[in-house]
């Protein structure tokens, strides 16, 4: 079944599924929305079932020539354009239009799928135009783009617009475990809260190795309580390799925020009832409501500074120097 890999994503697929059902396809599609919510599956989904010899209740049956062509890559009849460094360059444009030019090698469709093209910029995006109107016969386009407001308006305008959407945190976690399963169930909702509800953002977070840096401080902060000297070697360790994250370092960021905030939560009773993982509960039991509240503070000083570039190394030191006590608090 087309598209039976993809939750959350009903009006999308409701589109997509009544084109299909139809028979009357647009000519040019625009899948619309954040990173990591489905588009580019959705896209090569489509693409998978439109050039199936075969197709079985609508999606594609897997075991035709097309279907093996297309899942090893070597589908003639498929193309896939992607930035060329930060974008898509013109000169990718106009080799396409050449292509173009020439029927579909098998069958009688030839399916362009082009992504991230917000990258676009105007010269690109204007050579474009043309074959957006009025795509030459048997060719149909599909483009994904971070969202509408980040897309040339006039190439909005020539494509029918299919909405994605972020995903409920509960059910963007649950696609994260899909994906991970060696996660745990806090690991998992912690990556979907952070990319707030886009699973594909939360994977590479956790491919980027920040939810374990993140787990590894939380668990110092929640550990047992050594003399100052060696938390403030443990806490000097970890800014090393939390001033390396590079990307990773704001992201890091909101991740302790959401846990000096739950924390913070079950300080004052708002979670009496709940189950609590062990780290936050020890947290609340380490520190009062001021206490877990000026760690708050700390962190979005740590922000503040590292959007004014202060140096990353610094500023990493002097965070979980604070957070583990072995500081006085940044003023």
């Amino acid at each position: 079944m087309a598209f039976s890999s993809i939750l959350g994503q009903t009006k999308a697929l409701t589109l997509l599924n009544r084109a299909l059902a139809s028979g009357r396809l647009a000519h040019a599609y625009l899948f619309a929305g954040p990173d990591g919510v489905g588009k580019t599956t959705a896209a090569l989904d489509l693409a998978a079932t439109l050039l199936c010899r075969r197709p079985e209740a609508g999606g594609p049956c897997g075991r035709c020539p097309g279907c093996l062509k297309f899942r090893s890559g070597n589908h003639p009849d498929f193309v896939r354009i992607r930035p060329e460094g930060a974008a898509i360059k013109i000169d990718q444009v106009r080799e396409l239009k050449k292509a173009l030019n020439f029927a579909p090698f098998e069958g009688g469709l030839r399916i362009v799928l082009l992504e991230e093209v917000q990258t676009m910029r105007r010269e690109a995006g204007n050579s474009l135009l043309k074959v957006l109107e009025e795509p030459p016969p048997g060719n149909l386009l599909i483009l994904t783009g971070t969202g509408a407001g980040a897309i040339l308006d006039t190439i909005v305008s020539r494509c029918q617009v299919i909405p994605f959407t972020p995903l409920p945190l509960d059910l963007a976690a649950a696609v994260i475990r899909q994906h991970r399963p060696e996660l745990d169930a806090a690991g998992s909702e912690a990556l979907a809260a952070l990319a707030d509800g886009c699973p594909g953002q939360g994977l590479a977070l956790e491919a980027d190795g920040i939810l374990v840096l993140y787990r590894r401080i939380v668990a110092e902060l929640a550990g047992r309580q050594e003399k100052a000297a060696v938390r403030a070697e443990r806490a000097l360790a970890l800014a090393v390799e939390l001033a390396e994250a590079k990307e990773g370092m704001e992201p890091l960021f909101t991740l302790l925020r959401i846990f000096f905030k739950n924390a913070m939560a079950a300080r004052s009773g708002r979670d009496a009832g709940r189950t609590l993982p062990p780290e936050v509960e020890q947290t609340r039991e380490r520190w009062n409501l001021a206490q877990l509240s000026a760690k708050m503070a700390t962190i979005d000083l740590a922000e503040q500074a590292l959007a004014r570039n202060c140096n990353r190394g610094l500023v990493s030191e002097v965070l979980l120097l604070d957070l583990f006590d072995c500081s006085p608090p940044l003023t």
